[in-house]
């Protein structure tokens, strides 16, 4: 390629550029925030009534149009070997791709705006929040949920977490006596040789613990085999959830509300626990009612409609806790619209870390619509070009 083309092509991308970032300012101001996305909201498609893309296939259209008349009347004279016109080939299928994605760095614009009005670190911010006080968050009946709320789910404080183990007694012809009991799932580390025989280091790991070999072995739940060691995950000692006056409903839910990308899930729902039995058992009920005051504001700013009382709800928190065996028949003063809520973390998550530049309805099209546009140009400028080099 001579030096002159290489300007035009230059100056071409320059114009692209100008017109790209157009786009993206004009995705900037146009995302309205995050207190009005539903379920719906993704970035731009391509919907083909709109101000967006009415403009968009004007624009492409009339750059491209320009841009092929100035490539061949001022550069379609030169004798360029094959190497040259497939390098030409190259730039001019890149012309054609930058000419019809004004709507990605439309979608960038918006994708911008959503980034600083909430950063990826706030959002996890608010996740944690909404994960330590899940708990409190649920409607009446699922109070009542045994798979949400029950003894298992309980990890914090020691000798938490608990396994059940359920016996059932024959009273009479069809009926059992049901009874569960609870034990804390404890470890021990030993070496493999001295767990397959009796010896006087094995007995006195086992005296620590508080019984023999036989009944380590009828208590084990797993077993871990580390080169010359074993680790065993035994039931530990039983464990009366219902009778701890350090256990309430609240604590007897693992569920995180959203998980925080990048973090093992275990430790976001351990971390979420001891939080949570601090501000009931070790801080004073202004503690609660402060996380709550958070929480309103958070809902404020989603644009959630709520009716949360801080001072009303922690104060319910705080009755139930006292009265454990009470039931919630009046539930807890927690109302908030918890559809629109689920609804907007879910696009959030899609939006931060599913983000879809390129719908799939139109990818296709896309692809045929770039290859079908530079096929035409670079046939054309090669037609151009092999004529008015016959006429010289």
């Amino acid at each position: 390629m001579d030096k002159k083309l290489k300007q035009f092509f230059a100056k071409s991308f320059g114009v692209l550029l100008f017109i790209h970032l157009g786009y993206f300012v004009y995705g900037y101001f146009k995302f309205e925030g995050i207190g009005n996305i539903n379920i719906y909201t993704e970035f731009y498609r391509f919907k083909f009534y709109d101000d967006v893309s009415i403009s968009h296939v004007f624009i492409s259209g009339l750059f491209l149009l320009f841009f092929l008349i100035f490539l061949l009347k001022n550069h379609s004279k030169q004798n360029y070997s094959r190497p040259d016109l497939l390098k030409i080939g190259g730039v001019l299928l890149l012309i054609s791709f930058f000419s019809f994605t004004f709507f990605v760095s439309y979608s960038f614009g918006l994708n911008a705006k959503l980034k600083s009005e909430l950063s990826e670190s706030k959002f996890n911010k608010d996740k944690t929040l909404l994960n330590v006080l899940n708990p409190f968050l649920y409607n009446d009946t699922s109070y009542s949920s045994e798979k949400l709320f029950n003894p298992v789910n309980i990890l914090y404080p020691k000798p938490y977490p608990v396994m059940e183990v359920v016996d059932s007694t024959l009273i009479s012809d069809q009926y059992y006596s049901v009874e569960s009991k609870y034990y804390s799932i404890d470890t021990l580390k030993m070496l493999t040789a001295d767990l397959d025989k009796i010896s006087t280091a094995t007995s006195s790991v086992l005296a620590r613990i508080g019984f023999g070999k036989e009944e380590l072995l009828q208590r084990i739940i797993k077993k871990n085999v580390i080169k010359d060691s074993t680790q065993i995950m035994y039931k530990g000692q039983e464990v009366n959830p219902g009778y701890d006056e350090d256990i309430c409903i609240f604590i007897e839910n693992n569920t995180l509300y959203k998980p925080v990308k990048g973090i093992p899930k275990e430790k976001q729902q351990f971390d979420a626990a001891v939080k949570r039995y601090e501000l009931l058992y070790k801080y004073k009920q202004d503690s609660l009612v402060s996380n709550f005051q958070k929480l309103n504001t958070l809902l404020k700013k989603y644009k959630i409609e709520t009716q949360i009382v801080p001072e009303e709800l922690a104060k319910n928190v705080f009755y139930y806790k006292e009265h454990n065996h009470e039931l919630l028949n009046g539930g807890i003063k927690n109302y908030f619209d918890r559809k629109a809520l689920s609804k907007r973390f879910t696009t959030l998550e899609r939006l931060f870390y599913q983000p879809n530049y390129l719908h799939p309805s139109i990818c296709m099209i896309f692809i045929g619509v770039v290859f079908g546009a530079w096929l035409i140009g670079f046939l054309i400028y090669i037609l151009f070009n092999y004529k008015r080099r016959t006429k010289i």
